[in-house]
């Protein structure tokens, strides 16, 4: 895959608002990989926690809207924990889910979710999961 990188891209308007709202700097990340070594959620991800953190720091915040990876992300915080430089990518990934929840355009509603699994499911991930995807 090749990628062009302008100026303008790096220092996007979209990506200091996520940085913003994240609380995180993007450009602090040295691509060391602890982040996505400790994912427990890596291997499902369509870009792993560290090339999200590429992704954004190139401005490419596109691909990484479309990937499926802010949405598996579990917010254990183990990129958190692991990292040298204290980034945590599950802060940032909250951010982007939250700014496409904003937008409206998430579709899952309390009634497409079985009712076997509400009932059997821990309430701590019924919580987390509505408050990922509802918004």
């Amino acid at each position: 895959m090749k990628i062009r990188i302008a100026n303008d891209d790096i220092q996007s308007l979209e990506v200091r608002r996520l940085e913003r709202v994240s609380g995180e700097d993007v450009k602090r990340c040295y691509q060391c990989g602890n982040c996505s070594g400790g994912c427990p959620v890596s291997y499902a991800m369509e870009i792993p926690p560290t090339k999200v953190m590429r992704f954004l720091q190139l401005g490419n915040i596109e691909d990484v809207r479309k990937a499926n990876t802010m949405w598996l992300c579990v917010g254990c915080l183990q990129c958190y924990s692991r990292c040298p430089q204290g980034v945590s990518v599950a802060a940032i990934l909250e951010g982007l889910r939250q700014e496409v929840l904003r937008k409206g355009a998430s579709k899952t509603e309390v009634r497409d979710v079985p009712f076997p699994f509400l009932k059997k499911a821990p309430q701590q991930a019924i919580v987390c999961g509505f408050r990922k995807f509802v918004g």
